[in-house]
């Protein structure tokens, strides 16, 4: 297939996309990678074309996957199409990843992120190298040419996997200090990452021992706490020592309360109709606007060629 051929098939999957033709899209994105990918005698000469072509198909072919609520296969089809996590483009990888986390897929996408992060080393370079069983694949066939990862992108996915994911949504935070110990890090990124994961081990269970002493009502009266006296309770907060605890809630209170910001809603009034639309929605929304015009400089630019 000739290089206009390829962006024309591009552009028309595009188009299906912000039509809302999904099924449309996922199949012509799809084809239009399964040629390039398993193509050895490419007409395209420039390695940079080749890749925007890729880029261009597989972010077409990941949100029409999302938009068709088939966000669980996007490892699946990715790997299908490229044959290894590591060949995915990280701009596609993340965009996929995206889609898992904003669809609740925590667990998927746990074993989505430790796969891709397990082919990669990084050292104390500019670039991150594929480990043993990829070192030898390249991003296509017929291609002298491997995949590039830089260290700063790797290193924030790692901390994306290790603090938010692990520690954070799936609450594992034994099992993300793990991760971290055997990880092959920078020195510093690796204690940077230990340090977090034990403050917000520490910050959960102070929470957790802060819900266990408040006072219990039976009967109508309060539970007396060891070494308080029962009138010394009957406020909110005990007289003795009442002033620390306050401070400490509401330390925690204002480190806790950024986690909610998704779940937040904005109130806008039109004439005597009000309507409340969450931060979660206007991101969503915000990110699809944001395709949309990355869709539509991807075209200008190829009218240009």
């Amino acid at each position: 297939m000739a290089k206009n051929l390829i962006w024309e098939e591009i552009q028309l999957s595009e188009s299906y996309f912000v039509s809302y033709k999904f099924d449309k899209a996922a199949s012509i994105s799809a084809s239009v990678l399964d040629h390039i990918l398993n193509n050895t005698e490419q007409d395209v000469d420039d390695d940079t074309q080749l890749s925007d072509m890729i880029e261009s198909a597989a972010m077409v072919f990941v949100q029409s996957l999302k938009e068709l609520r088939r966000t669980s296969e996007i490892r699946k089809e990715l790997k299908r199409l490229f044959g290894s996590v590591s060949n995915i483009p990280i701009q596609v990888l993340l965009t996929g990843a995206g889609c898992y986390k904003s669809d609740g897929l925590h667990s998927d996408l746990c074993e989505f992120l430790d796969e891709f992060l397990r082919k990669w080393r990084c050292g104390d370079g500019e670039f991150c190298i594929l480990v043993n069983e990829d070192q030898n694949g390249g991003l296509w066939k017929g291609r002298n040419t491997h995949s590039v990862l830089k260290t700063d992108t790797y290193l924030a996915v790692v901390d994306f996997y290790a603090i938010t994911l692990l520690g954070g949504l799936l609450n594992n935070i034994d099992l993300a200090i793990a991760w971290v110990d055997k990880a092959e890090l920078p020195d510093e990124k690796q204690q940077d990452l230990l340090r977090r994961l034990r403050s917000l081990f520490a910050l959960k269970a102070t929470s957790s021992s802060q819900s266990e002493e408040k006072p219990r009502h039976k009967n109508g009266t309060e539970s007396t706490v060891p070494g308080k006296s029962s009138g010394a309770s009957k406020g909110r907060y005990p007289l003795d020592g009442g002033d620390s605890r306050k401070q400490a809630i509401l330390n925690f209170t204002e480190k806790v309360e950024p986690c909610f910001w998704w779940f937040r809603c904005i109130n806008l009034k039109f004439g005597s109709a009000r309507l409340a639309v969450s931060h979660g929605k206007i991101v969503l929304w915000g990110s699809f606007v944001i395709f949309i015009c990355y869709v539509l400089q991807k075209k200008r630019a190829t009218m240009r060629r």
